[in-house]
């Protein structure tokens, strides 16, 4: 008989945005990899009656969880709450622990992680949460010199770049950026921080591991075409979700490079491999560099729950290291058995 894989994702509705919807691309996808590697895979949606969920997958008795769960109702904060419960009932999944998706899903806290481990992150103030006070111990991250910014503030837990456009970029002084992060906090999900921003190059960095070792899939840069010389090039919603949008259509992702980025694509590896080793991740993970005009790399953010949706940076990488998605899936799903061995 073959072995249940109950593919776990958030439940989403037909009104969702473009970012929510792509979680059922993601389903189709891996269920179709885990059929062609002869497991029998069962889409199950998760929202906040978890008790409906537990019934579930108590029904169902799978032999593992594909864990694809992003958010609860849209909440990116609630992200960790479905593997701690499927550690609570003993259920093994694919992907990160649960502990390594919390962490690095807050972002300022995973950025202070990265800053004790002396991995480099921007700088950053922060985070606010609606109705408390700004805190105020991020400010003895603020490297000498650093007064006015320029500073983009970012959600505290979404990811799928929500809200993150253009506009979220600003000057001034850091005294200044309570009010700015109060007021902005309403549109990134109650809760945002400033980060130094970073004018230079982005680049992604995929992992994949099997329980045994992990690779570094080849690195990919983030190329802004015919953008002004004065226009902020970042990655932000419209570049990803809005196909009509000129930041969509000019923002394209590339894996070749010159013989001059050897040593810079190197260190980016080897930083990608630290992280990996710092939050404990497991199975697959991304992490986001900017580049500064003096090459010195800067740690943006590790995903521990990227996106493997068949057009997904992940999946592109994957192709361009020739690995299949279906090998990929294989190596995913070993990580989980040797993990209950």
């Amino acid at each position: 008989m073959k072995k249940i894989i109950a593919v776990v994702y958030n439940a989403v509705a037909q009104e969702s945005q473009p970012d929510e919807l792509d979680v059922l691309d993601q389903v189709a996808a891996v269920s179709k990899a885990l059929t062609d590697l002869d497991f029998n895979p069962v889409s199950v949606p998760c929202g906040l009656d978890l008790e409906h969920f537990k019934r579930d997958l108590t029904t169902l008795r799978p032999e593992a969880v594909f864990n694809l769960v992003e958010s609860l109702e849209g909440e990116g904060r609630l992200i960790h709450v479905v593997p701690y419960l499927l550690d609570s009932l003993g259920i093994p999944y694919t992907g990160c622990p649960a502990d390594a998706i919390y962490l690095t899903s807050h972002k300022t806290a995973a950025k202070e992680r990265m800053r004790q481990a002396g991995l480099p992150t921007p700088d950053w103030i922060g985070p606010y949460q609606a109705g408390m006070a700004v805190q105020s111990r991020a400010l003895v991250h603020l490297k000498k010199g650093v007064t006015d910014g320029p500073w983009i503030i970012k959600s505290l837990w979404e990811h799928g770049s929500l809200g993150l456009e253009k506009e979220n970029i600003i000057t001034a002084p850091p005294d200044r950026l309570g009010s700015l992060l109060e007021k902005a906090a309403q549109g990134l999900g109650r809760a945002c921080f400033a980060e130094a921003f970073i004018n230079g190059r982005e680049f992604n960095l995929s992992l994949l591991g099997d329980g045994k070792e992990v690779r570094v899939l080849p690195p990919a840069e983030i190329r802004f075409l015919n953008f002004g010389q004065d226009e902020p090039k970042i990655v932000g919603y419209r570049a990803k979700w809005c196909p009509e949008a000129y930041e969509y259509q000019h923002t394209l992702r590339s894996f070749d490079f010159s013989e001059t980025d050897r040593e810079l694509l190197s260190r980016l590896s080897d930083l990608a491999l630290s992280c990996w080793d710092l939050f404990s991740l497991a199975g697959f993970a991304r992490v986001d560099f900017r580049v500064d005009d003096n090459k010195a790399p800067h740690i943006l953010e590790v995903n521990a729950n990227p996106c493997i949706s068949p057009d997904a940076g992940f999946t592109a990488a994957l192709d361009r290291a020739g690995i299949s998605y279906t090998t990929a899936i294989a190596r995913i799903m070993d990580a989980v058995i040797r993990a209950g061995e």
